[in-house]
């Protein structure tokens, strides 16, 4: 697959999945009955060290550079 996550776009999906666990597990809110949908911060971290995005592969978005490792077709 072609990598399509940008360095930017990468650490704010490793912050945002790391706020979203940790809201999961408690640590940022008490028990709201919610806190199970905190578990959805998963996909955000593997999108991020994978550098791939299957949305963005859909909708044709590409954040990373062609300078970042990829070459260009």
């Amino acid at each position: 697959m072609i990598k399509n996550v940008g360095s930017i776009d990468r650490i704010l999906r490793i912050i945002v999945g790391l706020v979203l666990i940790a809201y999961a597990l408690n640590f940022i809110a008490p028990d709201t009955g919610y806190n199970v949908w905190g578990w959805i911060g998963i996909l955000p971290i593997v999108t991020a060290l994978v550098n791939v995005c299957p949305a963005y592969t859909l909708l044709g978005i590409k954040t990373r550079k062609n300078d970042e490792g990829e070459a260009s077709a």
